[in-house]
């Protein structure tokens, strides 16, 4: 821990070996993704990432476990389980002395429930209320929102990926987050306190979270960090004044039917068959309608369909 008054960072050191061992989850994960939601929020996303007024409530036991800041433990974090339900009964099969250890951490000073300490003794009525309540904030709360999340990591993988291409290792550690720093071989993650970490040679596994406003690190004895970072979600549209009216058009109708695939500006240009600055005015109004959304990050820019973009074209069939 650094002392008062310093500036806290999360420093993650590569070796050669783990930036050859770099690997991007082919999404975000339900269970974390379930977790995170709990979790409340701070700072400028908070009206956008909460799932409901109601949320507290169905959280169940999960609240007791998720605290706005500090550690999550790590047996909630199940980054080979790509689906609810194998994640669930992985949670549900933690042993004894991973749960007490995790648990004395979440503790802290302010006390626990009997359902907390019966948990941290690995108790089985206790597990099963954890994987009952998990079941039910999934199913009553964050599955109305998984097409959502879903169009928006794809977009964020896409993002990733082109990253990759065009500027390799390097620029894709550099573009996770605006206020994270790649400084070879360090990334640099503000934090609550000063961590230093050494991957040694096993790797990192980035995971795209749509809830998480702040890094969740996770640390994998034999196998690769996980590293859940704060996936892009797009620029919002800025007035929702006179939108639909400038959507008609056999231009612009062309220009949405072709981000059926994620597309930087110039990509689209080239499917279209139209100049980059048409297409520019083009998006701008196809976003500012909230059928697309535009995630900047340096010089790259890269268009997708939001779920409203993409219920229009696939209703359309002259655009399929």
């Amino acid at each position: 821990m650094s002392s008062r008054g310093a500036i806290n960072v999360l420093n993650i050191r590569f070796t050669a070996a783990d930036l050859r061992r770099i690997t991007l989850a082919p999404g975000p994960n339900d269970v974390m993704e379930t977790v995170l939601s709990v979790r409340p929020q701070s700072g400028p996303w908070r009206s956008r990432r909460r799932i409901n007024g109601r949320q507290s409530a169905q959280a169940g036991v999960l609240a007791e476990l998720v605290r706005a800041e500090g550690f999550l433990p790590d047996f909630l974090v199940q980054p080979d389980c790509h689906d609810l339900a194998s994640g669930i009964e992985r949670i549900g099969q933690t042993p004894d002395a991973q749960l007490f250890a995790d648990l004395s951490l979440v503790a802290g000073s302010s006390g626990t429930s009997r359902w907390f300490r019966q948990l941290a003794e690995g108790a089985a009525g206790a597990r099963q209320t954890l994987m009952n309540d998990l079941r039910t904030c999934s199913t009553a709360s964050l599955a109305p929102m998984m097409p959502r999340i879903r169009t928006a990591a794809a977009a964020d993988r896409s993002l990733r990926a082109e990253t990759l291409l065009r500027g390799g290792i390097d620029a894709l550690l550099a573009t996770l987050n605006v206020r994270w720093h790649w400084d070879p071989p360090t990334l640099r993650i503000p934090s609550r306190y000063t961590y230093e970490v050494e991957l040694c040679g096993r790797g990192l596994l980035l995971i795209p979270s749509y809830y998480a406003v702040t890094p969740v690190l996770t640390y994998r004895p034999g196998d690769s960090t996980v590293l859940m970072y704060p996936m892009h979600r797009g620029d919002a549209p800025v007035t929702a004044a006179d939108t639909l009216g400038p959507l008609l058009g056999r231009t612009r109708a062309a220009v949405l039917a072709a981000l059926r695939d994620p597309a930087t500006t110039t990509a689209l240009a080239q499917r279209v068959g139209i100049s980059l600055a048409s297409v520019s005015g083009h998006t701008t109004v196809l976003r500012n309608a909230g059928l697309i959304s535009t995630t900047r990050i340096g010089g790259a820019v890269l268009h997708a369909l939001t779920p409203l973009g993409t219920a229009l074209v696939e209703g359309d069939p002259a655009a399929r």
